[in-house]
């Protein structure tokens, strides 16, 4: 009775099934996995996210497929904050329903049944979802580790094949941070020339760069520039102001004019078939993301506290590494791999109390990996990492 794209394994994982079992009793789980900044702690002018809300623009009805003017007049001010002396013309910008609705729509424009998107390894899990609700199969090629992530070109060209029609990076990586280097993108955009592929990048944590300054000498800056490939910038509320309940991402088109504006036809018709964002959100968009310096502040602030906690306590024990971190808000332990990485999971869970992510969560290529989230409230960090590493020590 139901397609094949949806035959989704949904029984629930070992993790999954502990987890539930120590919440329903009510034991008190230090999650080291948040990722909501909404419940994190974070200081919120609501006065004024409420009253921009409030505009009696918003009860009129004025449909603009791309999204109303005014509110892609605001992200183009983000951008051109990014770039300055850059123009960011609000006619290259499609907004949308959140990044998940921004990547059904350019898994629509760029792929038939069956093409396929190559994409970076370690990567968050939903991307395998989208692709299968829109029958794009991902074809994966693995970020190295040396003192640093760096992209394994060669495995880049490897994965590429006669039914690839596009480039997946997300930039900063999540969750291992990695930011695509200058001549790294340089390479990118040679490959996408070469082989008639676009090149589609998700900046949602962007703003969320992690010193050292030398690192980020080296770091590109933001895709919504990039002239020499056909390239779509994906990003949105959720994180640029902490605010993934209002539900507002775009895509920023970029590359030759000719290919972009054939693109931005094309996405303003799927655009049109659905509508899907409401008028109140787009008139307080300018509000909204005007929100962002305050919000960035306080994370960037409980981002370093923890990292700075995590540092100290590791070199105390020495029993785990943290992995080289450039943006983004997590953090990757490389631990001893003398179990699968869900068995330490749950072993965390269900002797010390502690939620962290296994690493195969991401597609790591292998054991020996844990994802932290440096969103969590510091004591609350500090106190699971402390259990972690106790757990780790005695391993």
């Amino acid at each position: 009775m139901f397609a094949r794209r949806t035959n989704w394994k949904l029984d629930e994982n070992a993790y999954t099934r502990a987890l539930h079992r120590l919440r329903q009793s009510g034991e008190p789980i230090l999650d080291l996995t948040v990722s909501n900044p909404t419940t994190c702690g974070f200081h919120y002018d609501a006065e004024m996210i409420l009253e921009s809300l409030r505009d009696p623009a918003a009860l009129v009805y004025s449909p603009d497929p791309k999204g109303l003017l005014s509110a892609r007049e605001a992200v183009a001010g983000y951008y051109q904050d990014k770039v300055p002396g850059a123009h960011f013309d609000p006619a290259h910008l499609i907004l949308t329903t959140g990044t998940s609705e921004a990547y059904s729509f350019l898994f629509r424009l760029l792929c038939e049944p069956g093409d396929e998107v190559v994409i970076a390894h370690p990567s968050y899990p939903l991307f395998d979802f989208l692709a299968d609700i829109q029958d794009v199969q991902l074809r994966p090629f693995h970020l190295l580790y040396d003192h640093g992530w760096q992209m394994d070109f060669h495995a880049l060209r490897e994965a590429i094949s006669a039914r690839t029609r596009a480039i997946l990076l997300v930039h900063p990586n999540n969750p291992t941070g990695h930011f695509v280097k200058t001549d790294e993108a340089a390479q990118l955009n040679d490959i996408c020339r070469e082989r008639g592929l676009a090149l589609v990048v998700d900046e949602v944590f962007f703003d969320y760069a992690v010193p050292p300054p030398a690192a980020s000498q080296m770091r590109c800056g933001t895709f919504a520039s990039n002239a020499s490939a056909l390239t779509f910038v994906l990003s949105g509320l959720s994180k640029i102001s902490a605010l993934p309940q209002c539900k507002v991402a775009w895509i920023a088109a970029e590359g030759p004019d000719s290919l972009v504006q054939d693109a931005l036809a094309r996405l303003e018709i799927i655009a049109d078939t659905f509508l899907s964002l409401n008028s109140p959100v787009q008139r307080a968009l300018p509000t909204l993301l005007g929100q962002r310096a305050s919000m960035q502040a306080q994370i960037r602030r409980r981002i370093q506290t923890n990292l700075d906690y995590l540092d100290t306590r590791l070199a105390a024990r020495n029993c785990a590494t943290r992995l080289e971190l450039e943006g983004g808000w997590y953090a990757v332990l490389r631990v001893p791999a003398v179990e699968s990485d869900e068995a330490l999971a749950i072993r965390l869970l269900e002797q010390h109390l502690v939620s962290v992510h296994p690493g195969h969560f991401y597609n790591f290529p292998g054991d020996g990996f844990l994802v932290l989230s440096l969103l969590t409230p510091a004591e609350v960090f500090e106190e699971g990492s402390r259990r972690l590493l106790d757990c780790l020590a005695s391993l």
